[in-house]
């Protein structure tokens, strides 16, 4: 798919530019677009490297296992026709958590797990069922405790504000989040999607009394701190930690009271989710490892080198993207198309700039990311525009993309309401981040 988006990009921009006589412009927007998008990948090793070093540490401190836990009574309760021992539940929440923490390539083999172990519960082998659907729904909101990705393309790109979008992205995540799971259980009550599993669940139970060995062998395992990076931990350190997090406060409080004065409340709550919330959370998740036993320095070290391995992995893909942006936006093309749309943004209260990366993203995770550099790069990454796409980018996920692995891994032909559920969750994401963006920023 990304194929024919990228070709009908270029040989559009061409057309369009030779219409308009701006061939000149989209010559040299090409040569342009291809140097920024190395200069911009290379900027970004050293954030990534950073920060999935930080969540190295966390998860050889055991927090997945510890928001694994937090999240099976929610899920019990969201899938009450699995049984509570089932593996495919283990695996459910692996993905869930594994997504919550930012560790994409974990996230995927545990969902591809989940889905495997659903089709097993399933007696109508090519059709997606309920508990499927519902969990891809949540699969594909884009809900993460730290966007990474979209924090180290701001900093690349020259923000002073790049962890601004954290709150955003949490809230337009959590609506989304909160969107999926509400359409995906009214869907499948609908006449028109509805799937009697009542029976299908009856069997299923019975059926894993015979198989249970079997499938529970082949579930994940929890990934928890492994023995060889563990120390033990002062015994001060919980007095330590607290009076840490008490003069912390005690600051926050001081920053309050000086900006209380000649300051609205929207300000000083933009301030405090912009600048204090990315310095609380990575000394929170340090502490968390340091008081686990887990060797900070070193884990951090090996979490850093996967960081610069996926920045320099990326490069091709914004090269290519990049470029063809480039082109359409030198072409007039993307003026254009925002001039057309331009009724139904203003509606929305959206830029007409950043919609783009809205239709983009279900569609193609890196021409997003592509479509939201040059965004950024064209109007400033602490523009309303910049914090809009970036946050747009980091509260939906690739929803096709998803719906086409994990579905094809199980030969699911018949996909029912899955496509509605999750496009959903992806229109009330965007919507979510266009108020809340709006609102902190405009």
């Amino acid at each position: 798919m990304l194929n024919g988006i990228f070709i009908t990009i270029v040989l559009l921009s061409i057309l369009m530019a030779a219409f308009s006589g701006q061939m000149e412009m989209l010559s040299q927007s090409m040569l342009d677009s291809a140097k920024s998008a190395v200069s911009l990948a290379l900027g970004l090793i050293g954030v990534m490297a950073f920060f999935l070093g930080i969540m190295r540490v966390a998860s050889e401190g055991g927090i997945l296992e510890i928001i694994t836990r937090a999240l099976h009574p929610i899920l019990r309760f969201l899938f009450p026709n699995i049984p509570n021992n089932h593996p495919a539940m283990g695996a459910m929440i692996l993905n869930i958590s594994s997504n919550l923490l930012g560790l994409g390539n974990a996230a995927t083999p545990f969902g591809l797990k989940a889905m495997m172990e659903l089709d097993r519960l399933n007696t109508n082998k090519g059709t997606a069922t309920n508990a499927m659907i519902l969990f891809l729904a949540i699969n594909t909101s884009g809900l993460a405790l730290l966007p990474t990705g979209v924090i180290g393309l701001r900093a690349a790109a020259g923000s002073q504000d790049a962890a601004g979008i954290l709150a955003t992205t949490w809230f337009a995540s959590g609506c989304a989040t909160l969107a999926g799971i509400i359409v995906a259980i009214l869907l499948s009550k609908s006449p028109w999607y509805r799937l009697e599993e009542a029976s299908n669940a009856h069997k299923s139970i019975h059926k894993k009394n015979n198989d249970s060995l079997e499938s529970i062998e082949k579930a994940p395992s929890i990934p928890t701190a492994t023995s060889n990076t563990l120390l033990s931990p002062p015994r001060w350190g919980k007095i330590g930690v607290s009076l840490f997090y008490l003069a912390l406060l005690l600051a926050l409080g001081q920053q309050i009271y000086h900006e209380a004065t000649g300051t609205n409340i929207g300000n000083i709550v933009r301030n405090i989710m912009s600048f204090w919330l990315l310095p609380i959370l990575v000394s929170g998740l340090i502490l968390f490892g340091w008081m686990r036993g887990v060797k900070v320095y070193d884990a951090l070290v090996e979490g850093a080198k996967e960081g610069f391995q996926v920045a320099i992995k990326i490069i091709p893909f914004l090269v290519a993207i990049l470029v063809a942006m480039g082109m359409l936006r030198a072409s007039g093309s993307l003026d254009l198309l925002a001039y057309i749309l331009s009724p139904i943004t203003t509606f929305l209260g959206m830029p007409p700039e950043v919609l783009p990366v809205a239709l983009v993203r279900p569609l193609s995770g890196t021409g997003a990311m592509g479509v939201m550099t040059e965004i950024m790069n064209t109007y400033g990454p602490d523009s309303l525009i910049g914090y809009m796409a970036s946050t747009f980018y980091g509260s939906t996920e690739t929803t096709f993309y998803v719906l086409a692995v994990y579905f094809g891994s199980i030969n699911i032909t018949k996909t029912r309401h899955a496509l509605p559920a999750c496009l959903s969750a992806d229109i009330i994401g965007i919507l979510a981040a266009t108020l809340i963006v709006t609102y902190f920023y405009s």
